[in-house]
């Protein structure tokens, strides 16, 4: 796309999760779903969230999404994520989506959103951070 500036480097850090786009993920014109592009970040921010947290979390809020650009079938997918902030049983999460055409290095910034995730205990209910689950 003429609007795609190559990044001068992903967000410090490794990825949470690292991917492959695939045929079954994309529509009839070869661009990847949203919904499975906002299912590998959920499943990413989950992973930290539960690092945090120490246990078990749920995604209780997706604010700010923006589809950026599209991804395309064989794109390597990279998802990054930010912890911005902590309440007593509350994560917000910052977390972006970059794409990295198979035949290129230039890595492109696809979308972004801020999730939030609750740490909950056994029985589903909220919990304090790092409490025993």
């Amino acid at each position: 796309m003429a609007d795609e500036i190559p990044a001068d480097s992903p967000p410090a850090g490794i990825p949470m999760i690292r991917t492959v786009a695939m045929p079954a993920d994309a529509n009839a014109n070869g661009d990847i779903f949203g919904g499975w592009l906002m299912g590998q970040m959920d499943l990413a921010a989950g992973n930290m969230a539960n690092r945090v947290s120490h246990g078990r979390c749920v995604t209780v809020a997706v604010d700010a999404m923006s589809f950026i650009t599209p991804v395309k079938i064989g794109d390597e997918v990279s998802v990054y994520c930010e912890l911005l902030s902590t309440g007593r049983s509350s994560m917000k999460i910052s977390v972006e989506a970059w794409r990295r055409a198979r035949v290129s290095e230039d890595e492109f910034r696809v979308t972004r959103a801020v999730f939030t995730f609750v740490a909950i205990n056994a029985e589903g209910r909220p919990r304090a951070l790092g409490a025993e689950e």
